[in-house]
């Protein structure tokens, strides 16, 4: 079991394995260009990183010394395998759990259900909660739910397999700060089409009462 926190490129490494041995079996056990390839993808990604093959090859080789991931012979291409649910004591399901919150950041409990579908289907959102708080007692912890942040229905969890929590601290503070700004531009749209309104219903009725009195009705009538 590994003892050490894992690098970032690491921890990327293990789960884009983890990931293409589920979408792309055909493709699996990963060569090193498939697999830096897989760890520098622009979508389903938080951070996107850009990892070299020297820098992938340095995180398998710590991965190696952690039992976490094999190199794969018999084959032209050296490829490589993780092994992940031996390596990290956990079964299958919180590996999936693990790998999408280390490949997309914190999520809530019905997020990682979604985005684990093509790595393990769980049926309820009671069943990711329950291998949640499994992977959050265990010694060392795992993972850890956070506290709900400013607008947030449901808290999220985060992995700990870095040691600390991987929180885009950055982006949060800057969506939680523009929200009152963002509130105060609809209030003052709202304010500004409302003047409007007022502005055009006060101009038809000048234009009835005009009409009116050209022919010669009482508008009141």
């Amino acid at each position: 079991m590994s003892h050490r926190p894992l690098t970032l490129e690491e921890a990327r490494v293990l789960a884009v394995l983890v990931e293409k041995q589920h979408t792309v079996p055909d493709s699996y056990p990963l060569s090193l260009n498939a697999l830096t390839l897989g760890c520098n993808q622009k979508t389903a990604r938080e951070p996107v990183m850009q990892l070299s093959e020297a820098d992938a090859l340095q995180a398998i080789n710590g991965l190696k010394e952690l039992s976490l991931v094999t190199e794969v012979s018999g084959s032209r291409v050296v490829r490589f395998d993780h092994n992940a649910a031996r390596g990290l004591g956990v079964p299958s399901q919180s590996v999936a759990l693990l790998t999408m919150l280390v490949l997309r950041g914190p999520q809530t409990s019905a997020e990682l259900r979604l985005h684990t579908e093509r790595l393990h289907r769980f049926a309820d959102v009671s069943s990711v909660e329950g291998f949640l708080e499994e992977l959050a007692e265990k010694q060392p912890a795992r993972v850890i739910k956070l506290p709900r942040g400013p607008g947030e229905r449901e808290s999220r969890w985060a992995h700990l397999l870095c040691g600390e929590a991987q929180i885009p601290v950055m982006a949060a503070s800057a969506s939680y700060s523009a929200a009152p700004a963002a509130r105060d531009d609809e209030l003052a749209a709202l304010k500004a089409e409302q003047a409007r309104m007022a502005t055009e219903l006060n101009a038809l009725k000048a234009l009835v009462q005009r009409m009116a009195a050209e022919l010669g009705i009482d508008p009141q009538a």
